[in-house]
């Protein structure tokens, strides 16, 4: 499976926190998963981290790298596809995961219920 992590799903991991559910938790422990991590994610962990309104370690890119987790970068094709979306999500960092994942035919770990209404599919607990 290639999984894309919405960024409070790789918080949670990180920080494990509890309310990441026992499924995706095994799936992302699994090596058979291609798990993958945004470069959006990142961004907004850093904006985030230095507003004081999440805890991430300093050097975030490092643990990710530890922990497996392949970078997704954010591409012009990403991008484009922001204007087909409906807007039934206003947060833009959770629409160009949507994007990615749309463009990209992946799964999105995710607990947003608003991002389910997008036809993506999307991986809870």
């Amino acid at each position: 499976m290639r999984l894309l992590l919405d960024t409070h799903i790789v918080l949670w991991w990180l920080n494990d926190d509890r309310k990441l559910g026992p499924h995706l938790r095994a799936l992302i422990e699994d090596g058979d998963n291609d798990i993958l991590v945004s470069s959006v994610s990142v961004a907004e962990i850093a904006i985030k981290r230095s507003q004081g309104k999440v805890t991430a370690p300093a050097d975030l890119l490092n643990v990710l790298a530890e922990e497996g987790f392949r970078e997704l970068p954010l591409l012009a094709t990403h991008a484009a596809a922001l204007e087909h979306l409906p807007l039934h999500h206003r947060d833009p960092f959770d629409r160009m995961l949507v994007a990615q994942a749309l463009t990209e035919s992946l799964a999105l770990a995710s607990h947003d219920a608003a991002i389910q209404r997008y036809g993506v599919e999307v991986i809870t607990g």
